[in-house]
């Protein structure tokens, strides 16, 4: 299979939402690795993401997920010296809104710091469990929409002081044996 190019921001973010979407399913269906179902629900919301005759869910889904998981970190589901940790750092802009905040304790908050998620994950050599990438990428798509960046070339962003690093959003996604759904 020939390596995808990304050219502007809203291919990469949208493949990437295309993706996650392709995983929760296999994930969901307790599967052991992507077959043509998965294949077909990534191309189909891809294409309509693109074209702009489907939207990505609202941050309302997610927000019901986050009360009914209680009170644990996000990260490592330790219930313990827990924080508010900010997906999109307050250094990059990243705001108090509860769309932007989850549960972390003070080990995972501490070590992820000001760090985009994305390059903390990849630094830790870890995927991110889906709901929270879920919730970043719905934040990235937002801030790109109301900063019109979604029409711009990918190296544009790159060495922006933005709330996220648009090299680190993820194109490949492990098995769904691999994947988990929230911790």
């Amino acid at each position: 299979m020939a390596k995808r190019e990304y050219k502007i921001v809203k291919e990469r973010i949208f493949w990437s939402y295309a993706n996650l979407a392709m995983a929760h399913t296999a994930v969901e269906r307790n599967q052991e690795k992507y077959n043509t179902f998965n294949y077909m629900i990534r191309a189909k919301l891809y294409k309509g993401l693109c074209t702009g005759s489907m939207n990505v869910r609202t941050l309302f889904d997610d927000e019901k997920i986050k009360l009914l998981s209680g009170q644990k970190c996000n990260y490592c589901g330790s219930q313990n010296n827990l924080a508010l940790d900010h997906i999109f750092p307050q250094k990059f802009g990243g705001s108090d809104a509860g769309d932007n905040l989850i549960y972390a304790c003070k080990t995972c908050n501490s070590s992820k710091g000001k760090k985009d998620l994305m390059e903390w994950m990849h630094f830790k050599n870890q995927f991110p469990p889906l709901m929270i990438l879920r919730r970043y990428l719905k934040l990235i798509i937002a801030f790109c929409d109301k900063e019109n960046l979604m029409d711009v070339a990918i190296e544009e962003l790159s060495h922006q002081n933005y709330p996220f690093k648009i090299e680190f959003v993820p194109i490949n996604f492990p098995n769904p044996n691999m994947l988990i759904m929230t911790i």
